[in-house]
Order: structure tokens, then sequence, then C-alpha cells
């Protein structure tokens, strides 16, 4: 039996920029509550979470670890994510396995493009949220300025629950002994009555008794509203800590154990059940006594452990003997080990309750995303999905030696199935390989694993823009198909009508067939030979996107007709249609965030403008940086990265996400047309 209940547990997530000292942090906890003798050192590649040997020559997590600690009779699972944009995927992958997202800033650098989406992920995703503020030591840091700048971007409802003092040597706490003096900007007694005011505000009883009688409340009366308010994204906490010197920490950790929400407190996790239009969502109460429920969020392939599965238990209990479905598999696999996971090493357990983060090994079919049960009542159980970044950056590869095509293809299969912002494609038109992901570090991140843990070379090379194609305008095709060979013939005719959706839709087939003219059994015959073009495109090669075709007559044989001649009648209607719809070729837009110093900005404004590129703003920050955000086709940042880096003398970084897509100029269209058209011939 585990010697703690779910009530006792507690999820984070430390998230943030990188830089911020989320690895440092966990350090600085892990030895608080004495479960490493010394924290450990990200320079000196001794740290708990950064075991991997990229990470340790990089002096940056790379993945997201786990680890965990016990403190004030609570067990606290912490999760240490990434903080470079190109591995957004896998810090947003975790979040459904807390409900606490903390995230972290750095004193000095303040707000920086990480912080921003990982406040907004954990919003959409409707977590519980406190800010920790690290190296509040810091000599040139402003904490008084810093609070004012996380209230003005994430809101008013971010307040301080403790206050620096002595230049960040200790900290005051402002919420359970609000008594305290000498903080080193605001008052404990301010800060404290900001705090009890913003709870009071969720119950109205209380806020009664607050106002009317002028009572002071304890801390046990305000643990219910404190839980609701955080639910409610009415309160998010600041914390201030030095992860460096231990500021902080005793009460970062009586924050943690004694006010941040159990799994029963936290806002319920978003399980449906179905598909499509008849998914509804269902209810997972972290009941120990009930069917077992967890979330896979993160597949590791170990060397020498195989496949492992990361989850969180979310209803039930999972033992070392438990039975598991994954999904709606019909046969379950038996958890012969259950572990824990501290970092690189794995703790086997004998059970795990509600909350609890654990993972098992060597079981083939399971993957990211898999819902594991042990009943047949939560078949088809799912999270609703995580709004992950498009990975846009690609390498074309092939294997450098001849024969690793196959070895190259199953390495780069278990790669995808680790990351969910790593996708691999094959370009038919162009008879490419492609590797996407969402960063120049991120994709040379993968080939070094290909080589070092695959043992596979790959030579790279640009690949094809994902151009998209699309109609303007209404139009009609029709097409007879009609074959006599001696024996049987072949015979479909075809009317069909395309018409363009809005950007984005995809694709839509109507059968408007009446009277029988076309038989029910020969409609999926012609969609298939639409859906044929679709993918072969019409103009360039590219894919088809955003159009609605509509069948509405034809003429069929009783003898002849046949689905592969209602196949080819389709196909070629349809190509009849767009042809007279006026087809136009799409480009990938992107935005673009660069950041760099303030005395680059002119040359980085020229060099966007003669990429197609626009900015829509741009932004000062600390220690005279500047952000620029704007919007480029994708296909004008060939060579950025080499670029961007003489501009601003090697210190500017940038990261893209996918915006829209939008019409290419004419005479790009017609080079890319020509190209093609020389292809087929």
């Amino acid at each position: 039996m585990s010697d703690y209940n779910a009530e006792d547990v507690r999820n984070l997530a430390l998230v943030g920029h990188a830089g911020s000292g989320k690895t440092t942090l966990v350090e600085a906890l892990l030895a608080a509550t004495g479960v490493i003798s010394t924290p450990g050192s990200v320079t000196k590649g001794t740290t708990v979470c950064d075991f991997d040997p990229m990470e340790k020559e990089l002096l940056h997590s790379l993945d997201a670890s786990i680890t965990s600690f016990d403190a004030h009779d609570k067990h606290v699972n912490l999760i240490d994510t990434p903080g470079y944009p190109d591995f957004l995927g896998r810090s947003i992958s975790v979040l459904p396995a807390v409900e606490t997202a903390a995230i972290v800033i750095n004193a000095q650098s303040g707000i920086e493009p990480m912080t921003l989406r990982m406040m907004k992920a954990a919003d959409n995703r409707n977590l519980c949220r406190m800010i920790i503020v690290n190296q509040i030591d810091a000599p040139d840091a402003d904490l008084a300025q810093l609070t004012d700048q996380i209230r003005e971007t994430f809101g008013a409802e971010c307040l301080p629950i403790n206050l620096p003092a002595e230049g960040g040597k200790r900290v005051i706490d402002c919420f359970f002994q609000p008594s305290g003096e000498g903080a080193d900007f605001s008052s404990v007694a301010e800060a404290h009555s900001r705090i009890i005011d913003q709870v009071v505000e969720v119950d109205e009883a209380l806020m009664e008794v607050y106002l009317e009688q002028g009572q002071e409340l304890k801390p046990e009366q305000l643990h219910d509203p404190f839980e609701a308010a955080l639910r409610e994204a009415h309160l998010i906490p600041i914390c201030y800590v030095s992860a460096a010197t231990g500021a902080g920490m005793s009460e970062l950790i009586e924050i943690i154990t004694r006010l941040m929400p159990n799994p029963s407190e936290g806002n319920p996790p978003p399980f449906l059940k179905g598909e499509g239009a008849a998914m509804s969502p269902v209810s997972v109460d972290p009941d120990p006594a009930k069917h077992a429920i967890a979330h896979v969020f993160k597949i590791i392939n170990d060397p020498f452990r195989g496949k492992l599965g990361i989850f969180r238990i979310h209803q039930g209990r999972i033992t070392a003997q438990s039975q598991l479905y994954i999904g709606d598999a019909r046969k379950p696999f038996k958890v012969n080990h259950l572990y824990r996971l501290h970092g690189a090493e794995q703790i086997e357990v004998p059970e795990g309750v509600p909350g609890d983060i654990l993972a098992v090994s060597r079981i083939d079919d399971i993957h990211f995303d898999a819902v594991l049960h042990d009943s047949h009542e939560e078949d088809n159980f799912h999270l609703s999905s995580l709004e992950c970044p498009v990975p846009l950056f690609g390498l074309a590869i092939h294997p450098t030696k001849r024969g690793d095509e196959q070895k190259l293809t199953d390495a780069l299969h278990k790669l995808e199935s680790e990351d969910p912002c790593f996708h691999v494609e094959h370009n038919a038109a162009a008879n490419e390989t492609v590797m996407r992901g969402l960063g120049e570090l991120h994709l040379r991140v993968l080939l070094r694993r290909l080589a070092d843990q695959y043992h596979v070379e790959v030579e790279t090379h640009p690949p094809s823009i994902p151009y998209r194609e699309t109609i303007t305008a209404h139009a009609e095709g029709h097409h007879r198909h009609k074959k006599q060979t001696g024996g049987a013939g072949q015979f479909g005719e075809v009317y069909l009508r395309v018409e363009p959706m809005e950007r984005g839709a995809g694709f839509e087939f109507v059968d408007a067939v009446v009277g029988g003219v076309i038989p029910n059994n020969f409609i999926p015959s012609i969609e298939k030979g639409v859906r044929q073009v679709l993918d072969e495109g019409a103009i360039a090669g590219y894919p088809m996107h955003d159009i609605r075709v509509t069948v509405y007559d034809g003429k069929f044989h009783p003898v002849d007709s046949k689905d592969i001649a209602f196949s080819t009648a389709g196909r070629k209607a349809f190509i009849e249609a767009v042809e007279k719809a006026r087809p136009v070729l799409l480009e990938p837009i992107v935005k673009i965030r660069i950041t760099a110093q303030g005395t680059a900005m002119g040359d980085l404004a020229g060099d966007l403008s003669s990429r197609r590129g626009r900015i829509n703003g741009s932004d000062s920050k600390s220690r005279g940086r500047i952000v620029i955000e704007g919007e480029v086709p994708l296909a004008e940042l060939d060579g950025y990265d080499a670029r961007l880096k003489a501009l601003t003398g090697g210190e500017g970084t940038y990261s893209i996400e996918l915006s829209h897509y939008d019409t290419v100029p004419a005479n790009i269209q017609k080079q890319l047309a020509d190209a093609y058209q020389r292809a087929e011939d």
C-alpha cells in the first residue's frame, strides 16, 4: 500500500523560458527536503533532471524530466520542462499530468517569450497557476518593477504571497504569518490584505464575515476559497526565491504543500468519450475505489528497458499486477513492473493512487496520449486534444549508407512517438523524406540522437516548401468513362460541381444524387477518384485544400459499371472543374518572433522586408534587448538562421509558428507550375 493517499498528492510542472533556473530550482527543492544531500549543478552536469549527455553538453534541458519529494506529510511530483522554444511541444505535452503550472521567471531577464507561451498554454488547459520569481538576489534585479510588469502582462489577479527582504537574501511570508517587516518593496500588511481581499471574493459568506464583522481570518478558513480562486484563475500567487542560495525555499515548499491543489481540488481533467459528433464529456473522479483510468503523457524509448510509457493516474489504483487496456483494445496487458521516476533513475513501486505519476516498460503498443484503464466501460475514453504548435522547420534526409533505409525509418518512427511536435512526412512529388520540428536546434538534437542512439548517419538538404493548392471560384465538371475491351466493359458518367471553402476548412464531399442515376455503392468510388487529385494537386503537384465537391448527376450501366469506372470518371470530372475554378497556389505564412539587441532593429527590419515579410510590432526588454514580431512567408526563411547571426553578432534568436496560408505571388506560382509541368513531361 502507498504511504499516502490522493489528498496528499501535489503535481506541479515547472515551466518558463530557458535560463529562468527551473532545473536549479528542482535541485534546491530536492536538497531542502532531503531527497539529495547537496544540490547538483547545471554547469557541472550533476543535476537530477538534466541527465542526458546532450543536456550536460548544452547546459540546458532538452526534454521534460520527472522527480518527486515528500514534505509536510505530502507527496509532491515535479516535472522539470525545457525552456527553449524549439522544445515547446515537450513542455506543453506534460500539462495534462498536473493540477498546477508553476511559471518560473528570471528576476534579471523578466518576462520572456516562453513565459508568455506557457502561461497561455496553462490557461488553455484550465490549470491552476503560480508564478515563481527566481534569482531574486541578482544585483541588478528590480523586483518591484518586475512585479508590476507581471501584473500588467498577466492581470491584477497576480499577487505576491510572500516578499523578498535584505536584497533577496531572505523571504517574508505574507499569508500564514503576516507580521514580518523589512520587505524590499511594498509591505507584508499590504500584500496580506490584497491576497485576502482577492480570495474572499469567491465566497460571499466569508466575505461578509471579513468585511462586516471585521474578523481576522485564519489560513484554515481560507483554504477552500483559496482553492476556488486558483481554479477560477481569480488568483495567481507570486513567490520569490533564489534557487542558488536557498532563499525562499522553505516558504515555497509550504505554499506548494499547504495551498496548491490536490487531485480532487484542481479543475477536473477534460475527459471525453466517443468520436466526432458523438463525443461527449465524462467525469473522472480521483477515487481509489473506482475503475482505474490513467493518461500517457510521455514516451521514452529506453535502450535497456524498451519503450517506457509515463502516465498520470486520474482514477482508481494501479498495482504491479494490474491488467490494463490501451484505449479501445480488446486484449489487456499485465503490469509486471511499476516505476516511479527520479530523473534517470527508475524506482520500482508496488502501486499508485490517483494523482501519482508512474511508468511501465516493455509495452510495445503503448503510445503518447493513450488512455489506460482496467474495464471495458472506459473504452474510447480520451483527453481533449492539446494545442501543440505546428512543426514547420524541415530537413529532407536520406541515409548515408545504402541499405540503412529501413533502419532510418524505424529510428524516425521511435523519435516521432516521443515528441508531439516532431513529424516525419514523405513528399511523393519530390521523392523525399522530410523531418519537421519547431526549430533548427530541435532538428539538430534529433539528428544527433539518430547518430548516437540509433547509429544511423544521414545526409540532409533543405526540403520542399509545403505549399497547398485551392480554388477561388465555383465551377462544374463532367466526364463519361467508357471502355470496351472485347469482354466486359467499363462505364461511368459523373457530373459534379466544386466551390471554395474558408481557409482551413479542409475538404467536404457531398452526395446530391437523386433518383438512383448513380447507385449508392459507386459514390465512394467517385470520392476516391476525387481524393486522388486532392493528394496529387492540379497546378504544381501540391495537396489541395478547402474545397467542397458535390456530385449531383450521372449515369451507369447495369453490366459495365464498375468501381474503377466511376473512380476514373470522378477524377477526370474533378480535374475539369478545378481547371475552370481559377486554381491558385497557397504558401504558409508564419509568425516570427525575433529577440536581439535594439541596435540591430534597422538591419533586422530591412532584412525582413526583403523577404516579403512585415513587422507587426516591437517591444523593448531589459538590458537593451528588443523583441520584434511580424509575419513572413516560410519559403523566404531558408538560411535565415545564419543571416540573423550575421546581423546580430551571433546574439539574435528567433522562433516561428504557423499563422495562415495565403496566395503566392503570380510570378512564383508560374515558376512552380512550370517546374512541375517540366517534371511531368
